[in-house]
């Protein structure tokens, strides 16, 4: 009986180890996709800046967001009729994208967009930007954004 104890306790150590050294892989391996992705991620949210604005501006009928890409390679979105602008920055080696929205009210904060590596159905590694620990969906967040920036609501 004292054996099958001892059998089990080991087991269960070893499972406990083989977990922690997975999960310590797994963190590697994203974290090293991160890196190695980081600029094709930007590159997505940069386009998904641009074509926003200029799905905005088709509606309208006028240029009422204007974007432009900084020697810094940031992005600055201007609203026609508004001294505020949005600011779009791009930190590869702390692996952030920062919204920051003058139009947005003193008390809310820059809206902060780590990215992140995660494996894939298909057993490879890509990346993404995540807020608040859960995967973002840039359209919405740059959306929410630019309503703001034109004096609107984010709904």
């Amino acid at each position: 009986m004292s054996g099958d104890r001892t059998k089990d306790s080991a087991q269960e150590f070893f499972a406990e180890k083989l977990s922690r050294d997975f999960e310590a892989q797994e963190a590697k391996l994203n974290h090293e996709a991160a890196v190695r992705l980081c600029r094709a991620v930007w590159k997505r949210v940069a386009t998904a800046v641009q074509d926003k604005c200029k799905q905005w501006n088709q509606v309208t009928g006028e240029e009422t967001m204007v974007c432009k890409e900084t020697l810094m390679g940031d992005l600055r979105i201007r609203c026609a009729g508004r001294p505020h602008q949005l600011s779009i920055h791009f930190d590869p080696t702390r692996l952030l994208v920062t919204l920051k929205n003058t139009a947005r009210a003193e008390h809310e904060t820059d809206i902060i967009l780590n990215i992140e590596g995660y494996a894939t159905e298909a057993g490879d590694r890509d990346a993404h930007v995540v807020h608040n620990g859960k995967a973002a969906n840039a359209d919405m967040v740059l959306l929410g954004e630019l309503r703001v920036l034109a004096g609107m609501t984010r709904q």
